[in-house]
């Protein structure tokens, strides 16, 4: 049992490693649960403000709640509703981040779809690929001004984006392109129905590509950004999503595979080691870890071939710019040159002038 094994030999690395955060703030996407509670948790414990964003609002309250009833009552923690399936709503909860916030130096990507059926967004995309990739670029797009804000700050650590993704990448099929809208329909690109695992496994492939061959080689490296970008796999672990196996495989069905598999699972704290340690560890910036994905504290993840594929990367980006701007339309991206963000009218460009100092390249 991996609980089993990670209890008897440890990963190196557990909470109490992660140093103190005062003065920084963190943002975690889905902490109202799992994962991402237990990261949001460590994160306030260790004295960053932390932005709890969610779509369930008596969830994300419920949570900050358990938070403070921990070690610190104090806890500098804010929860903010958003629907990561619909364009609209993160863009208006990350214009409003943008404006209240003076810094943001932790942006962690991990709210989610499980493995589970197919199903659409508020924006009739796709809900595994709109939730868990689609949303996420786009919040990214809009903070990327406050994150570069922050990366200039006089003796502010290096900010970093840490994306969840999971060893079942490699379960994508290999007909994934990436080509087109049409492609995320219901069935594959031969006319076969998309499992719920693969759908899932879709989605986790795009974030470690667009990590890789998006914001890295096409935001940061360019335009000499002082960010961190990195992917983590958090191991199997089980949380509210096991339970996504009945509305995938029906009731029965998906109640006996949960049973099956959680307790060959990490709990939530277990699994949420890799990221934390991925979003403040010294080692990452030091070893020159950029982009890289990390299977445990300190561990490189060997990627699958269509991981490393370079044209997926592209294809990808350019899909998520179009599906965006379809929606939203033209102004519904900020440019993700630091130029061209620099001549944005509002608090964008303000920041982006407010501190001159040389920037660092971490290429």
């Amino acid at each position: 049992m991996q609980s089993v094994m990670d209890t008897v030999f440890g990963t190196g690395f557990d909470k109490t490693d992660v140093p103190d955060l005062a003065g920084r703030t963190a943002l975690v996407t889905g902490g109202n649960d799992g994962i991402g509670f237990e990261v949001a948790r460590a994160l306030a414990l260790s004295k960053a403000r932390v932005l709890l964003l969610a779509r369930d609002e008596d969830k994300g309250k419920e949570a900050i709640v358990k938070i403070r009833a921990t070690e610190n009552p104090d806890a500098d923690v804010e929860f903010m509703q958003i629907d990561l399936g619909n364009l609209k709503s993160v863009k208006e909860v990350a214009d409003k981040i943008a404006k209240q916030e003076e810094r943001l130096d932790l942006l962690i990507a991990d709210a989610g779809v499980g493995v589970n059926k197919f199903d659409v967004s508020a924006d009739g995309i796709d809900r595994h690929f709109s939730v868990n990739h689609l949303g996420h670029f786009l919040l990214i797009n809009r903070l990327l001004p406050l994150i570069r804000h922050t990366s200039t700050i006089p003796g502010a650590p290096t900010p970093r984006i840490v994306s969840v993704s999971s060893e079942l990448h490699r379960a994508a099929p290999s007909s994934i392109k990436f080509a087109s809208e049409e492609e995320l329909g219901e069935s594959a690109s031969n006319d076969m129905p998309m499992t719920a695992v693969a759908l899932y496994a879709r989605t986790k492939l795009a974030l470690i590509l667009f990590t890789k061959y998006g914001l890295v080689e096409r935001v940061i490296v360019p335009n000499n950004d002082k960010i961190l970008a990195v992917t983590t796999h958090p191991g199997a672990v089980h949380t509210g999503q096991q339970d996504q196996f009945k509305e995938a495989y029906g009731q029965v069905f998906g109640t006996m595979l949960k049973h099956v598999v959680v307790p060959f699972m990490r709990n939530p704290e277990q699994g949420s080691l890799s990221t934390l340690w991925a979003a403040t560890s010294d080692e990452v910036e030091k070893n020159g870890w950029q982009g890289k994905y990390f299977t445990d504290p300190g561990q490189l993840g060997g990627e699958s071939n269509m991981a490393c594929d370079r044209e997926l990367g592209k294809n990808l980006w350019e899909l998520s710019e179009r599906l965006v701007k379809e929606r939203l339309g033209p102004e519904g991206l900020l440019p993700w040159a630091k130029d061209a963000q620099a001549q944005e009218p509002g608090k964008e460009a303000e920041m982006s002038q407010s501190v001159n100092q040389p920037e660092v390249s971490l290429a």
